[in-house]
């Protein structure tokens, strides 16, 4: 059952996708711009712990 579940999931989310790049693509690049500066920002600060650990937590 679960899987299934996690089929429409999918199936729900790539409808949406498409259907926000057809109607409204500037909203849709918006979207995908504020994803990737998440991660990135979370990989900078990833990377600032880790800087930090390396110098002996100082």
């Amino acid at each position: 059952m679960a899987v299934n579940a996690k089929k429409i999931a999918v199936y729900v989310l790539v409808v949406f996708a498409l259907y926000l790049i057809i109607t409204d693509p500037a909203k849709a690049a918006d979207y995908v711009q504020i994803g990737f500066e998440g991660i990135s920002d979370a990989a900078k600060a990833i990377g600032d712990f880790m800087t930090w650990i390396a110098n002996g937590g100082k």
